[in-house]
């Protein structure tokens, strides 16, 4: 079953002039995005979202804490690289659903300059970036997903937006395990490096579990789930290889609940049977 959803459409997005589209969603078919609004405590989800969710949190009881500690991860990152960096232009691959927080939120706090593009492959969360959002100014939101992340800054309307001459920060924070097969994480990761200028930045994180059986239940679960649209869970080893190319600031490759935490410790660290490890690589 299908319906039919449109955004909402308040003052802000009718003065902007790019009123979002109204577009079908397939309510029954579960969405990554929406999934992961469920897991942060959102209310943009439907129940084939909410079921799924439930059984993967029966897999994998700490999933809700390992959503809330890789945003706060992308939160932190784009913090720290606005203000100790300089970095004024982001790149979130996988954005979601608008959260009460966003990257453009916090770069902009540090200079309101900063431009931030979104981009994700799911409709809903397209149509809630575009209304709620983006602005065109200093905000942009774009259907694309992490593989392909090439294509998309150099989509002549993104590089209209971002200047790839100057630094930039691509950001796959939860995306990199959503990365469908026989894609290859660290080849995505390395054709963006390319792309980019030196003093850019590169964020990712990707769930890990040590317990192959696990890794097993929760791939295949969300592989079924999705009709193919997902990656799979892989061990921390797996996962290092994929920034093998890259230069990693410190503290390197960690559970993303130990990368320059500073004042935010309110996300439990996981374990291993279910985490995210992240880190942040500068580009030189």
């Amino acid at each position: 079953m299908e319906c039919a959803v449109d955004a909402p459409t308040g003052g802000a997005a009718l003065k902007r002039g790019r009123v979002p589209q109204l577009d079908v969603l397939d309510v029954h078919s579960p969405s990554v995005a929406r999934m992961n609004n469920y897991l942060l405590g959102g209310k943009d989800h439907y129940p084939a979202d909410r079921e799924v969710c439930e059984r993967l949190l029966r897999i994998a009881p700490g999933a809700r804490r390992v959503a809330e500690a890789g945003h706060r991860f992308l939160l932190r990152v784009t913090s720290r690289l606005a203000r100790d960096y300089g970095v004024r232009q982001f790149v979130v691959f996988g954005a979601g659903l608008p959260t009460p927080l966003g990257v453009h939120q916090i770069a902009q706090h540090v200079d309101p300059r900063a431009r931030t593009v979104y981009a994700d492959a799911d409709r809903l969360a397209l149509v809630y970036n575009r209304a709620l959002w983006e602005d065109r100014r200093h905000t942009l939101a774009v259907r694309a997903d992490p593989l392909h992340a090439a294509h998309l800054l150099l989509d002549p309307e993104v590089e209209g937006f971002i200047d790839l001459t100057r630094p930039v920060a691509a950001l796959f924070v939860s995306g990199l395990h959503t990365i469908p097969g026989p894609a290859d994480p660290a080849g995505i990761l390395g054709q963006t490096a390319r792309l980019l200028a030196p003093g850019s930045f590169i964020a990712a994180s990707h769930l890990v579990s040590e317990d192959a059986r696990l890794r097993r239940q929760a791939s295949d679960l969300m592989l079924r789930a999705t009709g193919g649209r997902w990656g799979r869970v892989r061990s921390r080893a797996e996962v290092g290889r994929f920034f093998d190319t890259l230069r990693l600031l410190a503290p390197e490759l960690v559970d993303v609940c130990q990368w320059r935490p500073g004042s935010d410790r309110a996300a439990a660290a996981g374990s291993p049977t279910w985490a995210e490890h992240g880190g942040v690589a500068m580009i030189r």
